[in-house]
């Protein structure tokens, strides 16, 4: 896949089952539908279960 701003190779990376594409080129990230809303929701669970701060 190329990127759509500057036509580099996009890599595509997991993160906690989203996959994600980053160009090598201008390092723009692009998600497809709901991995914005699926990201979203994991660092809430994600910050709910942090400690509180000292």
């Amino acid at each position: 896949m190329q990127c759509p701003k500057c036509h580099a190779p996009m890599h595509t990376y997991n993160r906690n089952g989203v996959q994600i594409e980053q160009c090598s080129g201008c390092r723009g990230v692009f998600l497809d539908y709901g991995e914005l809303e699926s990201l979203t929701r994991l660092e809430s669970q994600w910050s709910q279960q942090a400690p509180p701060p000292p």
